[in-house]
Parts: structure tokens; C-alpha cells; sequence
């Protein structure tokens, strides 16, 4: 609770308000809710529910209750509280309660704002999707005295904690402008199981895709309250897009036979009702919490991508449409292992950058371009560019301190151009923190890991790019990292495989032909190594070792060195 400052300067008064407070509203709120007040610990209190849906029901109502008490206090005067939720296992002595469930639920109640609420990862897998409240995810966080970090979700504070409200609006509503980035909503899919039990499996669900869309900063995506006041309607996808003011709806269906369940999903363009993707899942619901994370995980590494391809497609068209937004999606669609495609971005994120100084997506495009022109010997100063690229990287990052992708290249720049490797593995980890499902973030990891001299945690991280981005047109440059990370472990007949399958994707990438001679070479195959090399020094003619090869942890990277140089290339 906020008191102990206020019993600091009026005790009795703050006492009496406290006194009040549980008499009308904590006790009977506890009561009614089942739960069983353990020991109250001066201006707090430890309470023990059976149900962890009914601890976080309580939860809400007591802050609602507080938040409308205070509306006419002044707000040096209010008495706002504090609340964690838990749920785990705990030693029960006489007339109390000890063990890690308690003192993690205590680390949570430091963790929330005043009028909050902060859940642990724990609870919230056991009450999403039945309970209609909104929860916003404040990523991994590290507890005291607790040895692993754990995911931590909070209620947003204010007086009204956003149950979902039943009602639509109003026919004659004006349409909501679009926003300058892929907007989407995801309806609540509809149970076609005839069990009613199956619409918390469908709920929780979309939970999880609204949560894990809502991670990407390149997409507006529609908060879970708004959507499911379309639950249990026939809807016109087109009003909805007018309504809500989103281009893109994604909706569907479950349906529950013989243990199994079967998902269903489809993502319409609201403006023209066009769709645009669609896909069917099916698992056991032995585990339901599992098959929800899997088919949101399915889900949105298929759409995010087909959101940003039409986007881009559309700013294609829109020839006269100069702003930065349009500039951007343009400049990303060019970005290329080019020289004229990268110089054609690099214009194109500088013009957004002139128009927008505050734009974060062009600030990290532009960075690319720099960091680019340096690895592939584009640059005539390349220690300029370079620290150019750093520096667009760390303005992207003032800008907005959650672009995970921003903070991914530059824990993936700081490993390749510095010695620092624990400030580079710190950012690609905190940047997959942030957003899980992101393929090119993974992608950055992978990089960052392979030149702090990790292949094997490389590798983890380029499958995970490659799971959640299959078709990807980038994969080559993924392929040919992942190469040079076998060639680490010296698993040579597996480097060989990823090389080609670089160079067949992009026949026009000197890394793959690198990678595919370096591991050749160790395998002995002189004449299918000579025949890399030519087609390296085709793309690069003035190829050397000791410029072209990023100097990394050299143990980590001695072994892809080595290869090269038994490769017959220059030094």
C-alpha cells in the first residue's frame, strides 16, 4: 500500500482510512471471492485464495473499489495500493503460510504500480481465457533473492481496470482514420464444438496471438477488449474494418472431435474483403496451454510477414505517397545484398528521416545500409560507416527504447566490429525477450552468438529464425551463417549442405560461396573447393582474408579461417 508516507504525516487519520477501507471493501471483497486473509502486515496483507481465477477477479474489483474512493481524495492524500499474484506451492505452519509461492507473490507486489496489479507467468497460463480482463506483458524480469527470472504480467492501473465491455458502436459512427503502419484486429474465434468449455480454449488463444502480434512495433494491432465486443456476432468484416479503423481482421474457428481440436484461421483485407491467407491446425487437447502457444506461434509467424509483404506492395503503388511511412516500407523492400539496391535504400530511409526525424524505422534501415556497405567492402572508409550505422542504431533506440529490432543489429554490429561481447549478447537476448516471434531478431542473435564464438547457441538461433519464417526470401544469409557455425563444431558435411542451399537461393551472396569453400577444403575436396573459390572471386575479385573476414572470437572462428586459407584464397 501507499501509506507508510501518509501515516508519516497524519497516523491516526491514515489508521482510520485503512480500518475503513478493509471494513467495506478488502474483507468482504476476500469473502466473496473465497479467499482467507492470512495476517495482515501493517498497511498490507497476505491472502491465500483456492482459485487463482478468484485472487485475480478480487484483485480487480479491490483496486476498481479503491480507484472510485479516491476519485475525490486530493492526490497527495489517496491511499493507492500494490498487488501480486502467485500461484505455486507453500508450507502451511498454524496460522501461516512460507515457501517460494509467497515470496515470489511479494517481489510482484513491488513490481506493480500504484492501483496495479503484477501476475506471474504461472497464473496467467492458469486463468487466460477465463477471466475478461486485459493483461499487458512486461517481459522477463529478475525477482530479488528468486534465482530465475520470470515473465511478469500486469493489469493497466487506473480507475477503470478494462473489463470487456458488451456493446458495439453506434451505426451512424464516423469510420476511424487508418494509422500510418499495418493495422489488425483479431475477432474472437468461434467455438464450433458444441462445448462450451472449449470457449476458454478459443479465448485464451487469442490472447496469446493478440499478445505476441502487439510485440511487433511495426504493427497497430487492436487491444482484446475492443475486439471481443464482437464475440458471439455475425459480423461484416468490412464495418469491422470501419469500426475498429484496422485494414487487416484475422478470425476463426475451433472445432473439438475425439480429443482432438482442429483451428481454423483466415486473414481478410477489411478494406477491399480480399483474403489473404488462411491455414488449419490441429493437436491434442492433452495440453492445452501448449497447443494455444504452438498455433499462436503458427499464426503469427505467417501473417506478421504477409501484413508488412502487402504493405509494401501497396506503397509500391502509391507513387505519389511520399510519406515516411511509404519511404520506409520502400526502402525495405529494396534493401538488398546489392550495391545499387542498398544505395537506392539507403536514399530512400534518409528522405523518411528528413520528413520524420523521429522515426525509428527509418533510423534503423539507414543503419543497415552503413553497417552493409562495411561488411561487404562497399565503403571506401569503412570505420566511418560503421560508426555511422551505430550511431543511426543507437538514435532508433532513444527514439523508442523497445525496438527490438534496432537493439538486436546493434548487439549483432557490436559483436562484429568490437571485442565486446557480453554488452552484444545482452542485447540480442533482452531483444528475443521482448518479442519471441520475431524471425529476423533471432536471425541478429544467431550472428551476434557466431562471432562471440557460441555455433552451438548460433545454431539454436538461426532454427528458430527458420521455424518462424520458413519461406523467407533472406533465408540465404541465415543458411550461410549457419554454416560457418557447423564448420565451428566441425560438423563440415552439414556446413556443406547449408553453403548450398545459400548459394542456390542467392546465387549472388559471397558469404555462401565463403562458407562452402572454408568447409570443402576441410573435408579435403580440393576440386569442389577450387570451384567456390572461382565463384567467390567472380562476386569479389579483390577478395583477402584479413579484410573481408570479420575478426569475431578467432577460437570460435579459427576453424572457418583455417578453411579458407586451406581453400587456396588470399590472405
Amino acid at each position: 500500500m501507499g501509506s507508510c508516507r501518509l501515516i508519516g504525516i497524519d497516523e491516526v487519520g491514515t489508521l482510520a482510512r485503512l480500518k475503513a477501507l478493509r471494513k467495506t471493501l478488502f474483507d468482504p471483497k476476500i469473502s466473496e471471492h473465497h479467499g482467507r486473509i492470512v495476517k495482515n502486515t501493517g498497511d498490507g496483507a497476505l491472502v491465500e485464495f483456492a482459485s487463482v481465477v478468484d485472487a485475480v477477479r478480487c484483485a480487480v474489483e479491490v483496486q476498481r473499489g479503491v480507484a472510485k474512493r479516491n476519485t475525490d481524495v486530493p492526490q497527495d492524500k489517496r491511499i493507492e495500493l500494490r498487488i501480486g499474484i502467485h500461484v505455486g506451492d507453500i508450507i502451511i505452519e498454524a496460522d501461516d503460510i512460507f515457501g517460494d509461492g509467497v515470496n515470489i507473490a511479494v517481489r510482484l507486489e513491488g513490481l506493480a504500480e500504484p492501483g496495479g496489479v503484477s501476475i506471474s507467468d504461472d497464473a496467467h497460463r492458469q486463468i487466460r481465457g477465463k477471466v475478461d480482463i486485459t493483461f499487458e506483458d512486461t517481459g522477463s524480469r529478475s525477482l530479488k533473492n528468486i534465482a530465475e527470472p520470470m515473465r511478469v504480467w500486469r493489469i493497466p492501473t487506473g480507475p477503470a481496470v478494462p473489463f470487456v465491455p458488451n456493446r458495439l458502436p453506434p451505426d451512424d459512427a464516423e469510420p476511424l482514420a487508418l494509422p500510418d503502419k499495418p493495422s489488425i484486429a483479431v475477432l474472437p474465434f468461434q467455438n464450433m464444438s458444441g462445448d462450451p468449455e472449449q470457449d476458454y480454449f478459443a479465448d485464451g488463444m487469442v490472447d496469446e496471438i493478440i499478445t505476441a502480434l502487439s510485440r511487433f512495433k511495426s504493427l497497430f494491432v487492436i487491444a482484446r477488449n475492443s475486439s471481443f465486443t464482437y464475440k458471439g456476432r455475425a459480423v461484416d468484416i468490412k464495418q469491422v474494418g470501419r469500426e475498429l479503423g484496422v485494414r487487416y481482421v484475422l478470425e476463426g474457428s475451433v472445432r473439438k472431435a475425439a480429443g482432438k481440436v482442429r483451428i481454423a484461421g483466415q486473414l481478410i483485407d477489411a478494406m477491399t474483403g480480399a483474403h489473404l491467407w488462411a491455414d488449419r491446425f490441429e493437436g491434442d487437447l492433452t495440453d492445452v496451454f501448449a497447443l494455444q502457444d504452438e498455433v499462436a506461434v503458427n499464426v503469427v509467424s505467417a501473417i506478421q510477414p504477409k501484413l508488412l509483404q502487402t504493405e509494401m506492395a501497396l506503397a509500391a503503388r502509391r507513387p505519389n505517397n511520399f510519406s515516411a511511412y511509404d519511404l520506409c516500407l520502400r526502402a525495405q523492400h529494396l534493401l538488398s545484398w546489392t550495391r545499387d539496391g542498398s544505395a537506392e535504400s539507403f536514399r530512400l530511409a534518409s528522405r523518411a528521416l528528413e520528413i520524420d526525424p523521429r522515426s525509428s524505422f527509418a533510423a534503423t534501415l539507414a543503419a543497415e545500409c552503413h553497417l552493409r556497405n562495411a561488411r561487404l567492402g562497399w565503403a571506401a572508409d569503412p570505420k566511418s560507416e560503421i560508426a555511422e550505422g551505430l550511431r543511426l542504431l543507437r538514435l532508433a533506440l532513444s527514439i523508442d527504447g523497445n525496438a527490438t529490432f534496432a537493439l538486436s543489429v546493434l548487439g549483432n554490429a557490436t559483436a562484429s566490429f568490437s571485442d565486446d561481447y557480453d554488452t552484444a549478447r545482452e542485447m540480442v537476448d533482452r531483444a528475443v525477450t521482448l518479442n519471441p516471434n520475431s524471425s529476423r531478431v533471432w536471425d541478429q542473435r544467431g550472428f551476434a552468438y557466431l562471432m562471440a564464438g557460441q555455433p552451438e547457441e548460433a545454431i539454436r538461433s538461426f532454427e528458430r529464425r527458420i521455424r518462424l519464417s520458413p519461406f523467407d526470401p533472406l533465408l540465404f544469409s541465415t543458411f550461410a551463417g549457419m554454416g560457418v557455425a557447423f564448420i565451428g563444431l566441425r560438423r563440415f558435411d552439414e556446413a556443406v549442405s547449408a553453403a548450398r542451399k545459400a548459394a542456390r537461393q542467392n546465387p549472388l551472396y559471397p558469404f555462401a560461396y565463403r562458407c562452402l569453400a572454408s568447409a570443402l577444403a576441410h573435408l579435403g575436396r580440393e576440386a569442389e573447393a577450387r570451384e567456390a573459390v572461382a565463384g567467390l572471386l567472380e562476386l569479389e575479385p579483390g577478395f583477402r582474408i584479413s579484410e573481408r573476414v570479420p575478426h569475431g572470437d578467432l577460437p570460435g572462428l579459427q576453424l572457418y579461417i583455417d578453411g579458407l586459407r586451406k581453400a587456396g584464397l588470399p590472405e
